[in-house]
């Protein structure tokens, strides 16, 4: 176990209120990453006390089968123009960076009147491209986590702790 429920959820609680310090008097437009940022970002918009509204993509990124270009395919996209909305793109876990960069670049083309970054976890030393995450959880070593929404092979999203898996690379 790296990080017990108990703690993720007070972190999360203290993400919430920034969140919502930092936005009084507006409302935030968050947007999940499919899929395992729809754990996080359930139980962050309930700790965030101005108005809130949700939509959801779904991004797969182009590599050598091992590792990301980050050349981004919408899967799933908006259902919502974000034209002129205050928005948070919610993630999961952030990496190389590499898929945030280009899904950044391509909704700034959407015009919001601000766009940041909110992550439950982020492996700084594995930063290959330059992305500024505004809202972070916890900064963790380059290990392969699960919980909270993160998989393997699309198991253990379920569990209310962030666990590492050992022996996978």
């Amino acid at each position: 176990m790296l990080i017990p429920e108990e703690e993720a959820a007070k972190r999360i609680e203290e993400i919430g209120k920034q969140i919502s310090e930092d936005y009084a008097g507006r409302q935030v437009h968050l947007i999940c990453i499919l899929k395992g940022g729809v754990f996080f970002m359930c139980e962050l918009a309930k700790r965030i006390t101005v108005p809130v509204s949700i939509d959801f993509m779904s991004v797969s990124s182009y590599g050598d089968g091992t590792s990301s270009s980050g050349i981004v395919k919408i899967v799933k996209d908006l259902d919502e123009p974000i034209e002129g909305k205050d928005v948070i793109i919610v993630e999961d876990i952030i990496d190389s960076g590499r898929t945030l960069y280009y899904l950044a670049d391509i909704l700034r083309k959407r015009r919001p009147r601000s766009l940041k970054f909110c992550t439950l976890l982020d492996k700084p030393e594995r930063r290959v491209k330059d992305v500024k995450v505004d809202y972070t959880g916890y900064e963790i070593p380059d290990e392969f986590v699960v919980g909270y929404g993160l998989d393997y092979a699309q198991k253990y999203r379920n569990l209310p702790y962030i666990g590492v898996v050992e022996g996978v690379e």
